[in-house]
C-alpha cells in the first residue's frame, strides 16, 4: 500500500507547505497550519466522483420554463433583473444595523407561499428572530429557523427540508472541519459558500448570503467568492431613513437598477414614487451652488440636487472633497470651466455633495455639476424651476445623453419649466416639454445664468 504523504495547510488562506511553519508565508497569519493528507479527496469531490459530464450541442439545450419567481418585493425584483432565479445564489452586504436581516425577513415572509424557507442564523437566537418577525407582521408557516454554524449540519438540514429559498445570516459565521477550525477565514468562506451554492444549483433552490462589510465599506471576503455567486448586492444608507439596494454583479440582469426603501417602525417600506425623494423643497430661488439634475438610474429617472461649495485654498495645493460624485470627474469639469470660461478653480478647495446621499456615476451629471461649480464660484444662483443635464467633453462640447425626453418629462412633472441640455439623440422619442439646446459649455453656462 502506498504511503500517504502528509502536508500542512493554512486554515486561513489554504496555502500548503511540506512541513509545519509558525507563520504562513502567503497570508502572514500565525499558528494556522494543520496537518492534511496530500491529494486527499474532500467531501465535495467524493460526492461528484460518480458523476460523468458529457458535452452538449448548444442548439440542443432547451431552457426550462418558469426559471424565475417573484420575491414579493418589487424593488428587489427590479434589482435582480425581474425576480429570483431558481438555483441562483445572491450575496448582500451592508453596514451593521442598516437592515439586512430585516430585508431577509421580509423576503422570507413573501416567498413562504411558494414553499418552505430555511433561515440559517449564526448570529441571532430563534427568540430574537421571532421577535423581529412579530414586529414586521410575518407569520410562521413554511418558515424554518435553524440557529447553526456547522456546515455539515446545515447541509443535512437542507437535504431534509428541501426549501425553495435558503437564507444564511451571515456567511462569515459558518464553519466546516474540512476548512479549518476558525470561522470567517478566507478558506472557510470559500468552502462554505461553494457547498451551499452547489446544493442550491443541484436542487433548483435559491440561496441568499448576508455578508459583513469592512471599515472601507466593501463586503468582507466576497472578492474570493464573487465568482461563485450569481449576484452581489450592496445595501447602502442614503439618509436617515432611506435605503438603497444596488447590484455590482448580476448574471441574470442589469447592474444599473437600484431599489429604494425607507426604514419605519414596521420595517422596510418600498418607495413607489422616487422622483422627488432626493429633492429638498424650497420656496423661491435656489441658493448659490445648487443645481437640479434628472439622472437615469436603471429604468427610472430621479431628480437630484447637486450642491457645490468653493473656498480659497488654505495651503499651496487645492483639494477636492467629493464622495457622492467621483472626485476625478469633479476635477475634470472644473478644469474645463477654467479653460473655456476663464474661471479660476486651481486656487480654491472644492466641496461637492448630492442631497439625500445617493452616489451618481452617469455622465449626464457633468453639465449640472459645471453649473453648480460656476454658481458656487461666482455667487450667482441658478434660476428657479431650471433643470440641467448633459455630458461635457474635454474640448468643452456638450455631448448627447440617452433618454433625454424622459428626463424632460420627469422634470416637468415636478414643476420645472426650463430645461437646458444637449440636442436629442436619435433614439429619443418626442414627448412633452421643450428644452434649450446647447452645444458648448460656454453656451450652456450662458443659457442657464444669462449672457451677462
Amino acid at each position: 500500500m502506498a504511503k500517504t504523504k502528509t502536508v500542512y495547510e493554512c486554515t486561513s488562506c489554504g496555502h500548503s507547505e511540506p512541513k509545519w511553519l509558525g507563520r504562513c508565508p502567503e497570508c502572514g497569519e500565525w499558528n494556522t497550519f494543520r496537518e492534511a493528507a496530500e491529494g486527499g479527496a474532500s467531501d465535495t469531490r467524493k460526492r461528484g466522483a460518480g458523476k460523468k459530464s458529457v458535452p452538449l450541442p448548444l442548439g440542443s439545450i432547451q431552457p426550462k420554463e418558469d426559471t424565475r419567481f417573484a420575491s414579493g418585493i418589487d424593488e428587489i425584483d427590479r434589482v435582480l433583473g425581474g425576480g429570483i432565479m431558481k438555483g441562483s445564489t445572491v450575496i448582500i452586504g451592508g453596514e451593521p444595523g442598516i437592515g439586512k436581516s430585516t430585508l431577509m425577513a421580509h423576503i422570507a415572509g413573501r416567498i413562504r407561499s411558494r414553499g418552505r424557507v430555511l433561515y440559517v442564523s449564526g448570529e441571532e437566537s430563534a427568540e430574537q428572530l421571532k421577535l423581529r418577525a412579530d414586529r414586521l407582521g410575518i407569520e410562521g408557516p413554511n418558515i424554518e429557523i435553524l440557529c447553526e454554524t456547522d456546515l455539515d449540519q446545515i447541509v443535512r438540514t437542507l437535504d431534509a427540508v428541501k426549501p425553495v429559498l435558503c437564507i444564511v445570516d451571515s456567511l462569515q459565521t459558518l464553519v466546516s472541519a474540512e476548512a479549518g477550525a476558525i470561522p470567517g477565514t478566507v478558506n472557510q468562506i470559500k468552502y462554505c459558500c461553494y457547498e451551499i451554492s452547489d446544493w442550491a444549483r443541484n436542487h433548483g433552490a435559491a440561496a441568499f448570503f448576508v455578508a459583513h462589510v469592512t471599515k472601507e465599506g466593501s463586503i468582507a471576503g466576497p472578492k474570493v467568492v464573487e465568482h461563485m455567486v450569481d449576484t452581489v448586492l450592496y445595501f447602502d444608507q442614503a439618509e436617515s431613513d432611506t435605503r438603497i439596494v444596488r447590484a455590482t454583479k448580476n448574471r441574470f440582469g442589469s447592474i444599473d437598477e437600484i431599489g429604494l426603501f425607507t426604514m419605519t417602525a414596521k420595517g422596510l417600506v418600498q418607495v413607489k414614487d422616487p422622483s422627488h425623494i432626493f429633492m429638498q423643497e424650497r420656496e423661491g430661488d435656489f441658493p448659490p451652488g445648487v443645481t437640479v439634475a434628472p439622472v437615469y438610474e436603471g429604468s427610472r429617472i430621479l431628480l437630484v440636487e447637486i450642491q457645490a461649495l468653493t473656498v480659497p485654498a488654505k495651503g499651496s495645493m487645492s483639494r477636492v472633497f467629493s464622495d457622492r460624485i467621483d472626485s476625478g470627474r469633479v476635477s475634470r469639469v472644473a478644469a474645463v470651466l477654467e479653460k473655456h470660461l476663464d474661471l479660476r478653480f486651481s486656487d480654491h478647495d472644492i466641496y461637492v455633495n448630492v442631497a439625500g446621499g445617493i452616489r451618481i456615476n452617469e455622465v449626464g451629471i457633468e453639465l449640472p455639476l459645471a453649473s453648480a461649480l460656476y454658481s458656487a464660484r461666482t455667487g450667482i444662483p441658478v434660476p428657479a424651476h431650471t433643470a440641467v443635464a448633459g455630458e461635457i467633453s474635454l474640448a468643452g462640447e456638450i455631448r448627447p445623453i440617452p433618454h433625454l425626453q424622459r428626463r424632460i418629462r420627469a422634470a416637468a412633472e415636478l414643476g420645472f419649466t426650463n430645461f437646458v441640455g444637449p440636442a436629442a439623440t436619435a433614439d429619443d422619442e418626442g414627448g412633452r416639454g421643450t428644452w434649450r439646446r446647447v452645444s458648448r459649455v460656454r453656451d450652456g453656462i450662458g443659457t442657464i445664468f444669462g449672457k451677462g
